[in-house]
């Protein structure tokens, strides 16, 4: 029998990932990392000389980051048990933008922080991934949460029906991003759990009405 879907974000909304990455940067890589735009490519400079990374070399610390620095990261708060209540509700699934040889990794990692979750990756937009999920679930409701405005928009533009929260736990990035909700492709923006719980639940609830 069908349920409520939950497709959900993992770094940013369910994990912090940037202050982490902000830290072991500092910490062993000799680069400062500052996000003061949106720019992301203007946000890691090199210690010894202040140049900007060059954006293969931004890549390559990432990557570096995932296989080798995911403990790093810890929970944003209330984002563990707020999924999990509405776990009572709805199937809940986690699509991540990672290269598929960590989606084992990442399920580990949620696993060890409390969440039983289902892993899919993806890389670049997010609504192919998401319409290719709600193909296999068939769900009675589907509800997309991320930190990202422009997989809002890549949902939008692939499944018009779908109900997306844009939610950024990580204060270093939420002023700077661009908001899915001012640009009318998510129904709410809401960058804390302890307020986003309570709107997920009333879409779940008003689905059951």
């Amino acid at each position: 029998m069908s349920r409520p879907l939950i497709i959900t974000d993992c770094d940013e909304v369910l994990l912090y990932m940037v202050s982490p990455f902000r830290d072991w940067l500092d910490e062993t890589q000799g680069v400062d990392f500052h996000m003061g735009t949106n720019d992301f490519s203007k946000a890691l400079r090199w210690q010894e000389n202040g140049e900007y990374l060059a954006p293969e070399e931004i890549w390559h610390m990432l990557g570096r980051f995932f296989d080798t620095e995911m403990h790093r990261q810890s929970p944003i708060p209330g984002a563990i048990e707020g999924i999990n209540t509405l776990g009572e509700k709805a199937d809940v699934v986690v699509l991540t933008n990672l290269v598929d040889k960590r989606q084992q990794m990442r399920t580990e990692q949620l696993a060890d922080h409390g969440l039983a979750a289902r892993v899919f990756t993806n890389q670049g937009p997010k609504g192919p991934a998401l319409q290719r999920i709600l193909d296999e679930y068939n769900p009675t409701k589907a509800i997309f949460i991320d930190d990202l405005a422009q997989h809002h928009r890549s949902a939008r533009e692939t499944i018009g029906s779908i109900t997306t929260l844009h939610l950024c736990g990580e204060p270093m990035l939420a002023p700077h991003i661009d908001c899915a909700h001012t640009s009318g492709h998510a129904d709410a923006r809401i960058d804390c759990w302890e307020e986003a719980l309570p709107w997920l639940m009333g879409e779940l609830e008003r689905e059951e009405a």
